[in-house]
């Protein structure tokens, strides 16, 4: 079931984005007289469509993309007996460069647009709720065998990322500051402050690992799922964990770690119940996945900032542009080879487990919203099959005064084609690979 419920949640998100993405396209062909044939979300074959004026709209069966056909353009149809013909006074090839360049960063404007609306609206409808690093290190944290091979111990205080004291826990693994060159922590230990450098591959380690570091914290059954292990063990909604096996727990990682341990196997459980003071013990099974069946809540005290809407938007602005500063980030470290473009391309399995197992609207539209500006930032990139090819063509045209010949665009069309299906395939093999890998 949490498989559908990721899938469901990933064909919508990218359904919207890309509904989005065309309609920016077709609204600006439109501002400028030009004649939109086709407005699709999703690849053929058809599932329905309908005529509205000169535009045929409609929904394809294949809904990992979609399409605007704008007559004398040369695009993914590859329609040449169309470009042979005289030009029209309504094709986007007659009109002037730059209305033809608004009308392919039509697409990528709206899905900024759109993460800038998606990012503010969260901030201000649900404010910032996050840990302070005062609140943390009351435990200080929990460092894996791959934290501690880097130097970190657990119940470290982490106090400052590169030399810059932090507010908000969160901020330990943010992108921007560990994707920085000669990025390191600075930790209490023992009442010493430390420095723990990171390695220039620290990314491509951590994307192999997957885990680093953690809060060290005291923790309750916030949700039990239905029919779960937990369940059926007799846990409950706000049931406190103290001792698993006959040893006693504090932390959830040391709760974590011991199920691990036990993966497949019966074990018991002294648990306290909610509004009761005396322990009790339930048998449980670990599922083969080393899960029980429930989400945990932190004992901390988050913290809570909230916004005006005037506030909201240069927040939400700053937060939906930080996704494409990690990306150009991230593509840096790819090309010096510091990460493996292996272990970082992720195809439509990939970006269906970002989602979560239950539909949370929250956590919904702030994947939505990160993903509207990668696909804003993927799209711009000069690949001649994407709208960035048609940009760079563009603006050299208008800088020049000279159109690149139409056997120039249709080869280069055909090149960044094959360009594009080989990224597919390497993703979608990478995420294949993934799922026997594990």
């Amino acid at each position: 079931m949490e498989v559908l419920v990721k899938v469901a949640q990933m064909l919508l998100g990218l359904s919207i984005l890309v509904g989005i993405h065309e309609l920016g396209h077709l609204l600006a062909a439109k501002a400028f007289g030009m004649r939109a044939e086709k407005f699709f979300i999703g690849f053929p074959p058809k599932v329905f469509s309908f005529k509205w004026g000169e535009t045929e709209y409609g929904l394809g069966s294949i809904p990992l993309g979609g399409f605007v056909k704008i007559s004398g353009m040369i695009d993914e149809s590859m329609d040449m007996k169309q470009m042979e013909s005289e030009p029209q006074p309504w094709e986007f090839r007659s009109k002037p460069a730059w209305q033809r360049l608004i009308v392919m960063l039509g697409g990528i404007i709206m899905n900024v647009i759109t993460g800038i609306v998606v990012f503010t609206m969260l901030v201000y409808i649900n404010g910032e709720k996050y840990y302070s690093v005062d609140e943390v290190n009351k435990y200080g944290i929990y460092a894996s065998e791959f934290a501690e091979d880097l130097g970190f111990r657990d119940g470290d205080k982490i106090i400052a990322v590169n030399g810059i004291t932090i507010e908000n826990f969160a901020d330990v693994l943010n992108p921007n500051y560990i994707l920085e060159q000669n990025s390191y922590y600075t930790v209490l230990r023992d009442g010493k402050e430390l420095k723990i450098p990171l390695p220039p591959d620290f990314m491509e380690q951590f994307s192999e690992q997957k885990d680093f570091i953690s809060l060290r914290a005291p923790f309750k059954v916030k949700r039990v799922r239905q029919g779960s292990n937990a369940m059926k063990a007799g846990l409950e909604d706000g049931d406190k964990i103290v001792g698993i096996n006959g040893v006693p727990v504090e932390y959830f990682r040391e709760f974590r770690d011991s199920l691990i341990s036990n993966t497949g196997k019966g074990i018991t459980l002294k648990v306290i119940h909610e509004g009761t003071t005396e322990p009790v013990t339930l048998n449980a099974q670990v599922g083969d996945d080393g899960l029980l069946g429930f989400e945990p809540e932190w004992l901390l005290n988050p913290s809570v900032n909230t916004f005006t809407l005037g506030q909201s938007i240069p927040k939400g602005t700053r937060e939906a542009f930080d996704v494409i500063l990690i990306q150009l980030k991230a593509f840096n470290k790819i090309f010096k080879g510091e990460v493996s473009a292996t272990k970082s391309i992720s195809g439509p399995i990939g970006i269906a487990n970002i989602f979560s197992g239950t539909w949370d609207w929250v956590q919904f539209w702030k994947i939505t919203g990160m993903l509207s500006m990668v696909l804003a930032f993927m799209n711009l990139l000069p690949i001649p099959a994407l709208d960035g090819g048609h940009v760079v063509f563009l603006t050299y045209e208008i800088v020049t005064g000279h159109k690149p010949s139409q056997r120039f665009l249709t080869g280069a069309q055909q090149v960044g084609m094959v360009l594009l299906l080989a990224l597919m395939v390497f993703a979608f093999g990478n995420d294949i690979y993934r799922i026997f890998a594990n």
